[in-house]
């Protein structure tokens, strides 16, 4: 049987993600410096700040494809990429880090769509190749994600006869074809045209609204007014502010903050 869509969460007993003191350098630059945060499930956290105040970097931690120098992040009672053996986290295999992933979707930046394989063939890839599930089952839920984002029509297009927009969407459905329990999205319009970016924010509105838990970095305020339940703002490397839209993109309390929203108005 199908497994449903995930329905808006009311209570919870603990965060699906806690992040504490997240450490993270590129040779000399410390891009992230100590990085602590929760994430409720059912919730949208939208995360802003500027170019290379480490966003990207934390979202990718979060899955383990970038490994943290110093800290823990656990996803669903799981540390990520490592497990306790006395008192040293020791890195798990790729194998089991592969495992951990497969409850966590991400869209990214670009669409990374195979171009050789129609739309219906790209969101059944990996719920087959990888978890094992039927064709039958696999496709019958492709299909129910493609009429959730509106492409319904485009299940046996090929990713060049479809817009930017248009990709992007299948991406999405893509990334919930394996049933997570969290998603990631970094910057999943910035590769976009302005008149394209309307339709993946709509998209992704819908998720929110139906209380999948996302982790969004964006530049999209108008979205973060209107979907986020919480807004994280970071800069250097640090998380600066964060709280509810009202209160952290209406009346920021700090400079830094303030400054950066002043761009887009």
């Amino acid at each position: 049987m199908t497994a449903p869509i995930p329905t808006k969460a009311i209570t919870a007993a603990r965060p699906l993600v806690v992040a504490r003191n997240v450490h993270k350098s590129f040779g000399d630059n410390e891009v992230l410096k100590g990085i602590d945060l929760d994430v409720w499930p059912g919730e949208t956290v939208v995360v802003l700040g500027p170019s290379g105040s480490g966003k990207s970097t934390f979202l990718r931690c979060i899955n383990h494809l970038e490994a943290m120098d110093r800290g823990s992040i656990m996803v669903g009672g799981e540390q990520m990429g490592y497990q306790l053996r006395g008192r040293r986290l020791q890195k798990l295999s790729s194998r089991a880090i592969a495992r951990q992933r497969q409850q966590i979707g991400m869209v990214f930046q670009q669409f990374n769509l195979y171009p050789h394989l129609t739309v219906l063939q790209n969101i059944i890839e990996a719920p087959i190749g990888i978890h094992g599930e039927s064709r039958r089952e696999a496709e019958a839920y492709a299909l129910a994600l493609l009429q959730r984002v509106g492409l319904t029509e485009k299940a046996d297009a090929y990713p060049r006869q479809l817009s930017g927009g248009q990709q992007q969407r299948v991406a999405i459905a893509r990334a919930l074809a394996i049933k997570p329990k969290l998603m990631l999205f970094d910057e999943p319009t910035s590769a976009l045209d302005p008149e394209l970016v309307g339709e993946v924010l709509a998209a992704m509105r819908d998720l929110a609204d139906q209380g999948l838990t996302m982790i969004v970095v964006t530049h999209e305020i108008g979205f973060a007014k209107e979907a986020a339940d919480r807004v994280v703002f970071m800069d250097g490397g640090h998380i600066v502010e964060q709280g509810k839209p009202e209160d952290v993109l209406v009346n920021p309390a700090h400079p830094r903050t303030r400054a950066f929203l002043g761009r887009f108005i």
